[in-house]
């Protein structure tokens, strides 16, 4: 029997490993070919010196405070005007909710719909106890070792001020764009963008404005991050993760701790939210992330190409690897994240109510009644409520890779990047270009900024910096990236 059977087993395997080669081979590179442009001259440390002066201004972003700062603000506005005259001698400068910034450059082709580049201008505080923690004052706007060090240097005046440069010289050129171009600079990115990014968006859409596409910040130039891809790997975010958050309330009769009961108000809570850790929301290889690994797979090397390349056969495998990373982890499933619990006051006394916040970030195709449908059942207990806290929003819809729009950005990257793989992605924190979605066809999450796997905690975190270099290659990714959608003379011939 046996020696009948081996010699089907061993045509089945190698019929699946000649499948597996062939969907291998076949899977041919998604990259454009597109030869690289002469890098626009300038003086790249006078604009490393402009943006650190910016970094100066601590145009910091409280919850619940969105115009502590607004001198500071105000000292940014009065600063971008002195260093970008003729930027602001081309623009029309709108202000809305007094401290966000509004910008409109008309287009020579008034059929055309408006594009739109935004970034903002807040920034999030310093965490108590880390000032120490700094190699250089994270509001002085140093300049050393070839970085500009400081809180916004690199989220989000970096940005902000790349674009400011990049418009500045093609202003000087007598350049003028085809389609109309909007600036935006919202001043409460960092605490959901309501009074910026959002009433920008509600005055635009008053007008009749229908945007092409935007671009904002969101995802980088990776490099040494991706496992298998030894080139550097620029992502651009072409959807965006929902935000909820649920407050879980655990109610309980309060007594002496010398005489507790079965069930106590942290012992429930505490149990429910074991199980919500334990009992995720279900991971899956699709949208978005599916369609990235597709665009990965054949620039990737080895092992990880063939298991990339044949998701049909190893997709529980590459899944069960890929969930074990925190990042990637995320592009998968909508995340479940204990970030606030209090019960309590007194060591022998037992609480009569115990209370969590439980963040969650939504994969595009859920939604927040299913997430909230998922908590109730996960909790199971009635002496347990579960209520949404602070503000929510969906996934955003995802923009077309295949769209002319996405394709202008891959283009400009890879005539400024050489060798650079481009992929979509997801985007899995919120950014303001949220809120334009009512009015935009399509939306890109990217900036240029070169990250390792080393840099990834100075963002919100310790040390944040860009390298000067770095900065320079952000006014040129703008500047091209102006030029290629007005249409460049090689494409007018």
């Amino acid at each position: 029997m046996l020696k009948k059977i081996l010699p089907g087993l061993a045509a089945i395997l190698a019929a699946l490993l000649l499948a597996v080669a062939i969907n291998t081979l076949r899977q041919g590179s998604r990259q454009i070919d597109v030869p690289p442009v002469q890098p626009l001259a300038f003086d790249e440390n006078a604009a490393a010196q402009r943006l650190a002066a910016a970094v100066r201004l601590r145009t910091i972003s409280f919850d619940g405070q969105s115009a502590a700062s607004a001198a500071e603000f105000r000292k940014l506005h009065a600063l971008l005007k002195k260093f970008f005259p003729r930027a602001h001698a081309a623009l029309k400068r709108e202000t809305v909710n007094e401290l966000s910034l509004l910008y409109a450059w008309p287009g020579s082709d008034p059929a055309a719909k408006p594009v739109m580049l935004m970034a903002h201008q807040d920034v999030v505080p310093i965490a108590s106890g880390t000032e120490r923690d700094w190699q250089a004052d994270p509001f002085a706007g140093e300049i050393r070792d070839g970085f500009v060090w400081g809180r916004g240097a690199w989220d989000n005046k970096a940005n902000l001020f790349a674009i400011f440069e990049a418009i500045e010289t093609l202003a000087a050129s007598g350049f003028k764009p085809r389609q109309t171009l909007y600036i935006v600079a919202g001043h409460d990115e960092e605490i959901g963008g309501e009074q910026g990014a959002m009433a920008i968006a509600a005055l635009l859409q008053s007008r009749g404005v229908r945007l092409d596409f935007v671009v904002d910040e969101g995802l980088l130039i990776t490099e040494g991050i991706l496992k298998g891809l030894d080139r550097p790997a620029a992502l651009i975010g072409i959807a965006e993760k929902g935000y909820l958050t649920l407050a879980l309330a655990a109610k309980a009769r309060p007594g002496h701790s010398s005489m507790p009961p079965p069930e106590t108000a942290i012992g429930m809570l505490s149990a429910a939210l074991a199980r919500l850790e334990d009992r995720q929301m279900p991971a899956a290889i699709r949208g978005v992330a599916a369609e990235m690994f597709d665009t990965l797979a054949p620039e990737m090397g080895g092992v990880n190409r063939v298991l990339l390349s044949n998701l049909w056969l190893f997709g529980p495998v590459v899944k069960s690897q890929l969930e074990k990373g925190a990042s990637t982890n995320a592009m998968l499933r909508t995340t479940t994240a204990l970030t606030v619990v209090q019960g309590g006051n007194k060591e022998n006394v037992l609480p009569g109510r115990a209370e969590a916040l439980v963040n969650f970030r939504i994969l595009p195709g859920d939604t927040g009644n299913g997430v909230s449908a998922h908590v109730k059942a996960t909790v199971a207990n009635e002496a347990i409520s579960v209520a949404r806290s602070g503000h929510a929003n969906e996934p955003t819809p995802i923009s077309p890779s295949a769209a002319p729009s996405y394709r202008l950005i891959n283009r400009t990257i890879r005539e400024l990047f050489s060798g650079t793989v481009v992929a979509p992605s997801l985007m899995i924190a919120a950014t303001d270009s949220r809120h334009m979605a009512s009015i935009a066809d399509a939306i890109y999450r990217f900036s240029p900024v070169r990250a390792k796997s080393e840099d990834l905690p100075r963002f919100h975190g310790t040390n944040e910096r860009i390298s000067v270099a770095n900065h320079a290659e952000l006014i040129r990714f703008y500047h091209r990236l102006l030029l290629n959608a007005a249409g460049t003379p090689e494409e007018k011939k």
